[in-house]
């Protein structure tokens, strides 16, 4: 099983989005889940689109769609949201306080 994580990405650095979602990768491949890299490298300085459409992209590689807490206030990761329910992705929502 691949999975793919959403998380809000706004205004954090790279090294903050690896350490918020770094539980919940080692979480899933202690489960033999496979936990894609769908973390985009934003130096380039492309429209915010660009960015959606390639992690949409890396969406469809996934069998499974974790949303961080927050995901809802995020407007990418609504939109990938909205993705993942007309393809029939399987959604896991995790709680605010899952950690």
């Amino acid at each position: 099983m691949k999975v793919a994580i959403s998380q809000p990405m706004r205004g954090k650095t790279t090294k903050q989005i690896l350490e918020e979602r770094a539980w919940i990768v080692v979480k899933l491949e202690n489960l033999g889940i496979e936990v894609l890299n769908t973390i985009l490298d934003i130096s380039e300085g492309k429209d915010p689109m660009y960015y959606l459409g390639e992690s949409i992209k890396k969406l469809s590689e996934a069998d499974a769609i974790v949303f961080m807490p927050g995901w809802e206030l995020s407007r990418g990761c609504y939109i990938e949201h909205q993705v993942a329910e007309e393809y029939g992705k399987a959604i896991i929502l995790l709680p605010e306080k899952e950690r």
